[in-house]
C-alpha cells in the first residue's frame, strides 16, 4: 500500500468519524428543538388559510430561529408526502410550556377551539353563572377570588372540573409574574383580588381605576374607612346589584360585614370578579395624594381631593349647580 493510499485512507476515517459526529450532534440537537418548550404570544392561536408556516411561527412564538422554521418545514414536507397529512387553519388551543412538536401535532388536526366563555370583569356570580348554564349542564358557582375574568377557549367535551381547574392555574400563573411586585409585602393575594373588585366597579376607565387605587392604598395606610358606594350596594342586593335607585344616607348606614362606611378596612371578599387588565394596573401601584372622590353626574367623572375641606368644597360647588 503506497503513502498518498495511506494517507487518503486516514482522510476518509478522520472525514468519517466527524461526519458521524456531526450527525450525532445535530440529531440530538434537532430533538432538542422539538422538545423544548415554547413561548406563545397569545392564546389560542389563529391560523389563516393563506398563512405560511414561517409566519405562523413567527406571529404566534417568540424567540424562533431560522432552523427551527427549516425544520418544521421539512417536518411538514415529510408528514405531507409519508401520512399526506398538513396544517390545518382555524384557531387552536395551545397547552403551557407545549414543544414544538406537540404544536405541530395540534395544528395537523382540525380546530381544536370549538367554544369560547367570556367572563366579563365587574359580572356578579349570578351573571356568570347564567353564562356557565349555556356551556355546562352540571357547573356551581365560582368564588370571586378564584378566577380572573378573561375570555377562555374549551375543547370538545370539556367538563366543569377541567376548565374551572384550568382557570385557577392560570391565575395562579398570572400571580407568578408579579411575585416580586412591592404590593406582595403588604397585601396577600386575596387582598389584591378584593381592592381589584373595588375598582372594578368603581372605576370608569383605565385612568380612572388608577386614581381610585391610590385613593384607595392612601386610605388603608392612614387607617381610614374606605367608604365606598359599591361595597353598600353589594351589601344591600347581596351581589347581585339591581337596586334600581340611588343609594340613600340611610343605606351608607346599613351594618353588614362588606359596608364600608361602616367595617374599617377591606371587605372580607371581593365584591365581583377581576380583569386581568384591572389587576395589571393595580400592580403599578399607582401614586397621587387624594384621600377623597365623588362622582359628577354632569361632567360623567370623579372628581378626587387630598383633603376633606377640599372635598367637601367641590361637592358643595356640584350640588349648587
Amino acid at each position: 500500500m503506497g503513502l498518498e493510499e495511506r494517507i487518503l485512507r486516514y482522510y476518509l476515517k478522520a472525514f468519517s468519524f466527524i461526519f458521524i459526529i456531526f450527525t450525532f450532534l445535530f440529531f440530538f440537537y434537532t430533538v432538542y428543538l422539538f422538545n423544548k418548550n415554547l413561548e406563545i404570544k397569545q392564546n389560542p392561536i389563529s391560523i389563516k388559510k393563506a398563512d405560511s408556516i414561517e409566519e405562523v411561527l413567527k406571529n404566534n412564538f417568540i424567540d424562533v430561529s431560522i432552523l427551527e422554521i427549516t425544520l418544521v418545514k421539512i417536518y411538514l414536507q415529510i408528514n405531507h408526502f409519508i401520512y399526506k397529512k398538513f396544517f390545518h387553519y382555524g384557531d387552536f388551543d395551545i397547552q403551557n410550556n407545549s414543544s414544538l412538536i406537540d404544536f405541530l401535532k395540534v395544528i395537523s388536526k382540525p380546530s381544536n377551539v370549538l367554544l369560547k366563555i367570556t367572563i366579563v370583569e365587574g359580572w356578579s356570580q349570578d351573571q356568570l353563572d347564567l353564562e356557565l348554564s349555556k356551556h355546562f349542564s352540571d357547573f356551581y358557582t365560582i368564588p370571586y377570588q378564584d378566577i380572573i375574568a378573561d375570555t377562555y377557549y374549551l375543547q370538545k367535551n370539556t367538563d366543569f372540573d377541567y376548565f374551572l381547574n384550568k382557570l385557577i392555574n392560570i391565575k395562579k400563573d398570572f400571580f407568578k409574574k408579579y411575585k416580586n411586585n412591592k404590593l406582595n409585602d403588604k397585601y396577600n393575594m386575596n387582598e389584591l383580588m378584593i381592592i381589584g373588585s373595588l375598582l372594578e366597579k368603581e372605576g370608569l376607565d383605565d385612568e380612572d381605576k388608577k386614581q381610585i387605587s391610590s385613593v384607595i392604598f392612601n386610605r388603608l395606610d392612614k387607617k381610614m374607612k374606605l367608604q365606598i358606594d359599591a361595597t353598600v350596594l353589594f351589601a344591600i342586593t347581596n351581589g347581585k346589584y339591581d337596586l334600581n335607585r340611588k343609594l340613600l344616607r340611610s343605606d351608607l348606614k346599613i351594618n353588614h360585614p362588606f359596608n364600608t362606611y361602616i367595617i374599617k378596612g377591606l371587605p372580607p371578599k371581593p365584591i365581583s370578579y377581576v380583569g386581568k387588565k384591572t389587576l395589571d394596573i393595580l400592580f403599578e401601584n399607582n401614586k397621587n395624594d387624594f384621600l377623597f372622590y365623588f362622582f359628577n353626574y354632569s361632567l360623567n367623572k370623579h372628581i378626587f381631593s387630598k383633603s376633606f375641606n377640599e372635598h367637601k368644597e367641590k361637592l358643595y360647588e356640584y350640588r349648587k349647580k
